[in-house]
């Protein structure tokens, strides 16, 4: 069994090191892959000069046609031609602790992808503002009326997939910003893939702040009703 863990970063070099060294003690053997698109500030340097020393870490370097979409979509080939069984798919700032991957492991016997959720019974989200948390309960209404979702976190970046469940839609997905996310929400949706939610707490990120804009949300909207109107 080989458990990939995909992480697409972007200037992410005050946390990348202890990114990598979380993920690779939270009580699981698996392998470490970032996907970086030649971050400014030299994130790719460390993850390649620790990869020298630890074969368990590996690098995806791109150069052309970047985006956090893209990023992710490379990311889940490269991980399914390192022969992943399981990939998982996290952020690089802290949100997402790894501790959590042990426990998704044990989900996934029973389904096709797990989603670390902030909306279940023990999970929670330390880092949203009042402000955040209204518009994140109205994109969780709004997917759930446009797309017929009934996943309480379909906003969450946390997830883990089984290989046969990722090759379903991973060569269909077009997003070239973070509207993967929801992109990867409609694609389990229309290939019928189940899933279950598993309790995560999203912690505050270590360092910077979120690349999310308030204009870039309301074109997620239409993009959202875009993915609605192809998929009649």
């Amino acid at each position: 069994m080989k458990i990939v863990v995909m992480i697409p970063t972007y200037n992410e070099v005050s946390t990348i090191k202890k990114i990598i060294n979380d993920v690779l003690n939270c009580g699981v053997d698996l392998d470490v892959l970032i996907v970086d698109d030649m971050s400014p500030d030299g994130t790719y340097k460390i993850v390649k000069d620790i990869a020298k020393q630890n074969s368990k870490v590996h690098l995806l370097l791109r150069k052309e046609k970047k985006g956090r979409g893209y990023a992710g979509k490379d990311g889940f080939i490269k991980a399914l031609e390192m022969n992943a069984d399981f990939i998982v798919e996290m952020d690089g700032d802290g949100s997402h602790d790894p501790k959590y991957i042990p426990e998704f492991l044990e989900v996934i016997r029973d389904c096709d992808v797990v989603i670390g959720s902030r909306y279940v019974d023990n999970g929670k989200d330390e880092e949203r503002t009042l402000l955040r948390r209204v518009v994140s309960n109205f994109s969780r209404l709004y997917l759930s009326t446009i797309l017929g979702v009934t996943i309480k976190d379909p906003s969450s970046g946390y997830r883990m997939y089984k290989k046969d469940a990722l090759t379903k839609f991973v060569y269909e997905l077009k997003a070239s910003d973070p509207f993967i996310v929801t992109e990867v929400i409609y694609q389990i949706k229309k290939n019928k893939l189940k899933v279950k939610e598993s309790p995560i707490i999203f912690l505050k990120r270590f360092s910077g702040e979120s690349k999310l804009r308030p204009i870039t949300l309301i074109k997620y909207l239409f993009k959202v009703l875009k993915l609605k109107i192809s998929g009649r």
